[in-house]
């Protein structure tokens, strides 16, 4: 989940706190040069850290700019806005998560509640407004006494949910179905928005995570929802990516050719293509390196692609992977992802 901040260190520092995400594999500050579709025009200067949870889950990609005030919403998101309104958190037990953070304080929406297929959710909001949803998960890669995980998933706005699943299901693969309700929601009561009418559908992927991160990442799931009105606001009108808020979804994926001649045949061409913009050559993230491109959803909301071909797995001692040499079928060793933990850092 990519999520834009006023402060990097600040929000990574809370994260660490209240999310687990210790575990950086990459930190860089320079210039992000190729999302000039969605950066007004011009190349901006930007700090960027991608951490993990490494009980399980997808991670963070903090992003702050350094050239520009990053620009924040002047309206208060509502469920049905297009964009991205919440991310999903996998957790072990939803009660101890609750309790944790009425303990610690945090700004907790209402009480667990059952979501439209009865699993027991709550809500939290972070220092910058941004909501997270609580989501009990049963597949853990590693223990570290963590209540919680990683990204579990989003719940994202989209003007038309028929339209969106050929990007959601068609593309990225979450073709199965696990609810489609219409109606006003319990577990929705305590959000901004969250006591109209509106149009959930859960879907989620079938069978064990594929590819080098598969066993890290875990399983995940996509909440798309609707009020059915196509002049629907979008969340990021007007502003830059990497303004504070959810940014992007991001997906870790092999042979980026194939995927742009697909994306392209089901009418979401890439609108950004490190890969074609350097001639083949890789795109250098710092302590990793690989292609990255993007395509839209239809409403607004940024899907990233990373074929990440070159990773840090134990910094301290000078050992990176190459894993253009590798079958992505494969999840690599469980071993190999575990020396991680030796890069990870405690709040600053």
């Amino acid at each position: 989940m990519g999520i834009g901040v006023k402060d990097l260190q600040t929000s990574w520092n809370w994260y660490i706190k209240n999310l687990g995400m210790d575990c950086p594999i990459f930190g860089e500050e320079a210039e992000a040069k190729f999302m000039l579709p969605y950066t007004g025009g011009k190349p901006q200067l930007r700090h960027a850290v991608l951490a993990f949870n490494l009980q399980s889950g997808g991670g963070f990609e903090i992003w702050q700019y350094k050239g520009r005030v990053p620009q924040e919403i002047s309206w208060e998101i509502k469920a049905g806005n297009l964009g991205i309104f919440a991310c999903k958190i996998k957790v072990k037990d939803i009660d101890r998560s609750y309790k944790f953070f009425i303990d610690q304080g945090i700004n907790v929406i209402g009480e667990p509640s059952p979501d439209p297929a009865g699993a027991r959710t709550f809500f939290i909001k972070d220092l910058s407004g941004n909501i997270f949803q609580m989501v009990e998960a049963s597949d853990w890669f590693m223990n570290e006494n963590k209540h919680s995980g990683g990204v579990f998933g989003a719940v994202i706005g989209v003007a038309d949910i028929e339209k969106a699943l050929v990007v959601y299901s068609d593309i990225l693969g979450y073709e199965n179905v696990v609810y489609d309700s219409t109606g006003v929601h319990p577990d929705f009561s305590g959000l901004p928005g969250g006591n109209i009418k509106l149009r959930r559908v859960l879907l989620k992927k079938a069978g064990i995570m594929p590819g080098h991160f598969g066993e890290l990442m875990g399983n995940s799931e996509i909440e798309l929802i609707s009020t059915g009105n196509p002049e629907e606001k979008k969340i990021y009108e007007g502003r830059f990516w990497g303004d504070p808020g959810f940014i992007h979804l991001c997906f870790d994926i092999s042979g980026i050719d194939v995927l742009r001649d697909y994306c392209h045949e089901k009418g979401h061409p890439f609108t950004v293509d490190t890969k074609s913009t350097m001639s083949g050559s890789r795109f250098d993230m710092g302590e990793a390196a690989g292609h990255f491109a993007y395509i839209e959803d239809g409403s607004g909301t940024l899907i990233e692609f990373v074929e990440t071909l070159k990773m840090p797995v134990f910094k301290k001692i000078g050992w990176y992977l190459d894993l253009s040499k590798r079958d992505y079928r494969k999840n690599l060793p469980a071993w190999m992802l575990k020396t991680l933990r030796y890069s990870k850092v405690k709040v600053s």
